[in-house]
């Protein structure tokens, strides 16, 4: 093994607990960042780009198709491969609101060029029993059978809302220890019961080989323990419904937030962790997986400099191709809250580092401590990550040139809404305080009816909340000019009122000079 410091140079302050690496192609990219993402880069995805050990990150654009994926902490991911396809699984985490998703992703890349990577992400709805919102999970893909399904377990969540007070409101409880099984093709999720797993885990490993999950290590809240249990899951996917069956093996590690490295078709390296709440996990391990058996031996450690030895907390993720990215608090925390010194640890020599095609998934729940959610050494700050072990090649991320990119259809919050819309996906921020992840819209009644875009109207936000909540008409800046009549009443015909003086010199009675002669004549008579 061979540790080496890196030093960043762009975005570093991005790199924080609960991020996770996704390898496409040999090319590893950065998610889940904490807080929204900027104008810069909007996806809140970036493409790490380590050279001469300097660490660069480069944003990463996503197709106009595509839903809205928020920065998540602490999600399950997994890679998927069908038909040639490869995708990443993502699930839960936390939002930079601190709120746990429920939602799942699939995201995978659709343009590929020496310019520009696009993605594409959806998201997916379920039927069945859906799990609820949770982190600190995991999600691996077996196969039996000729047929393939997702397996979802562990993780922790909030207490439930009538279960909440006001001293620990966002106090977190572990997850039921359910197994899910979720069927892309079909939509639908089941969940399953197994009377050898108790107590409910989070941060554990996992790593899935064919039939069979091998879960290993964990914390449970409810016993405030390490689990020293070695589980093997094994799904049978036969004709009718599914079989699983759970044995707990001997060999297991108590320890929490590993990180599981792949470095060949059978092997694999366990590197850090937590052995207890105050005291992390300076060993690594060769995980051995042969003839459906799994051998747990110690391996050589690497030398660790004194930083990582003497630090408090630590927090890394698999960067796929037995490598892990690593990072510790820096020295001038005080003065730098975002200041983190990183390293990378190659688990494999030089003469072993070759294209490989390796098919086992691994998941790890990765060494992590947010200080500014928790204290040090708090698991349920830690997060997880699942993926495949590509290379780690990395090729000449240049500069974007649009000839090179080819058409994208525009559908749903990411139309062109008029001639003078500028709403993107790739550089679209939140201008009013209702919006999230969505550009706010509303109907024009012009023509046959259209959405526009109330940013690109000019709408204020009182203005924006009126029409939303009064049922009248509205017509976008197209429109209006014909259709004054229905929006605004015409201009009534405004009469002149004449002062009242004038109005008395009227009525005052003139008259002429003979009229007076008579008039004084009758009087004195």
């Amino acid at each position: 093994m061979s540790l080496q410091m890196v030093s960043t140079v762009s975005n570093s302050s991005l790199l924080q607990p609960g991020f996770s690496l996704l390898n496409f192609d040999g090319h590893v990219f950065f998610f889940g960042q904490k807080g929204w993402p900027k104008r810069s880069c909007p996806t809140g995805v970036f493409l790490l780009d380590i050279k001469e050990n300097e660490l660069k990150m480069k944003p990463a654009f996503f197709s106009k198709d595509s839903c809205y994926l928020p920065p998540l902490r602490y999600p399950a991911l997994c890679a998927l491969r069908s038909n040639d396809e490869y995708q990443y699984i993502i699930h839960g985490g936390k939002t930079p609101n601190n709120d746990l998703s429920d939602k799942i992703y699939l995201m995978s890349l659709v343009n590929k060029n020496s310019k520009k990577m696009t993605f594409q992400c959806i998201e997916k709805d379920l039927g069945g029993d859906v799990p609820e919102a949770r982190y600190g999970h995991t999600i691996n893909v077996v196969h039996s059978r000729g047929k393939s399904i997702s397996v979802l377990f562990g993780g922790r969540s909030y207490t439930p809302l009538a279960q909440r007070t006001t001293d620990k409101w966002n106090s977190v409880v572990d997850c039921l220890p359910s197994v899910f099984l979720i069927d892309f093709e079909f939509g639908c999720c089941t969940s399953y019961i197994l009377p050898e797993l108790q107590d409910g885990l989070s941060f554990h490993v996992s790593i899935a080989k064919d039939d069979t999950i091998y879960i290993l290590g964990g914390h449970s809240l409810q016993n405030n323990s390490r689990s020293p249990n070695l589980y093997k899951l094994k799904i049978d996917l036969p004709l009718g419904s599914p079989s699983l069956t759970c044995t707990i093996l001997p060999g297991g590690i108590s320890m929490s937030s590993a990180i599981v490295t792949q470095v060949s078709d059978t092997e694999f390296v366990l590197v850090g962790g937590y052995q207890s709440d105050s005291q992390k996990r300076l060993l690594c391990n060769t995980i051995i997986l042969e003839d459906s058996k799994i051998e747990i031996v110690e391996s050589v450690n690497p030398e660790w400099t004194p930083d990582i030895k003497h630090c408090r907390m630590w927090f890394g993720c698999d960067m796929g191709k037995g490598s892990v990215l690593l990072g510790i608090p820096g020295a001038n925390k005080q003065l730098m809250p975002d200041a983190n010194y990183f390293y990378i640890l190659r688990c494999k020599g030089a003469e072993e580092d070759k294209e490989e095609e390796l098919t086992t998934q691994i998941c790890s729940q990765t060494s992590s401590e947010d200080p500014g959610d928790s204290t040090p050494f708090e698991d349920s700050e830690e997060f997880c990550f699942s993926a495949e072990a590509n290379s780690f090649d990395m090729d000449d991320a240049d500069t974007y040139n649009e000839d090179d990119e080819e058409d994208e259809s525009e559908t749903g919050y990411w139309i062109t809404c008029s001639a003078s819309c500028n709403i993107d996906v790739n550089t679209w921020v939140p201008f009013y305080s209702t919006e999230l992840n969505k550009p706010a819209m509303i109907l024009c009644s012009g023509g046959a009816g259209h959405w526009v875009h109330a940013q690109c109207m000019d709408l204020s936000e009182t203005m924006l909340l009126r029409l939303s909540e009064a049922n009248v008409k509205y017509f976008c800046n197209k429109h209006v000019d014909l259709n004054k009549g229905l929006q605004t009443p015409q201009k009534a015909v405004c009469l002149k009122k004449q002062p009242m003086k004038t109005l008395r010199k009227k009525k005052t009675m003139t008259l002429s000079t003979p009229t007076k002669k008579s008039f004084l004549r009758r009087l004195f008579e």
